[in-house]
């Protein structure tokens, strides 16, 4: 069985950025030699937050980034989830809102992704907040995915 990856909207919105700045130009590289050359040995979902976030009107990129994801498999946001995100922002988990971070790591936990992948350093690939996201998935009776960037995963699927 192949270990599962939720996509969250900052990796498939970097796959094409043009910025040229160094962290932009990095990510872009990053992304996309997941997406096009490792994403195949991973089971990947996304949800309906994140085909949300790339219909925006004001996302440059929406046709293109809708494309990439046209085939992936969506999963759907319950009312369980929304409980879930509710409890985050409770405890402080996550910054307050219904949608974003909080929303994305209640899917990946609800759905026992093994990884969540993310470009999103501050909120949720932070390593100073893992221990808070793994007491409080505990006592929820949530699984507890690995919060990681493509460059990271990229690297543990070449060793």
């Amino acid at each position: 069985m192949r270990p599962k990856v939720y996509v969250e909207t900052s990796v498939i919105g970097a796959y094409f950025e043009e910025r040229e700045d160094v962290v932009s130009t990095a990510q872009r590289h990053w992304s996309r030699l997941w997406w096009d050359h490792i994403s195949s040995q991973y089971d990947v979902i996304v949800s309906e937050a994140v085909i949300n976030e790339l219909t925006d009107p004001d996302f440059k990129y929406s046709q293109s980034a809708l494309s990439l994801v046209d085939k992936v498999p969506q999963v759907e946001i319950s009312n369980e989830i929304r409980d879930i995100v509710t409890t985050y922002i409770t405890r402080k988990l996550m910054p307050q809102g219904p949608l974003g971070d909080a929303l994305h790591l209640a899917l990946a936990s609800y759905y026992k992704c093994d990884y969540l992948l993310t470009w999103n350093c501050k909120h949720l690939a932070n390593p100073n907040k893992f221990q808070h996201i793994r007491i409080v998935n505990t006592a929820l009776g949530l699984y507890v995915p690995i919060i990681t960037t493509p460059n990271q995963l990229v690297g543990d699927s070449n060793d």
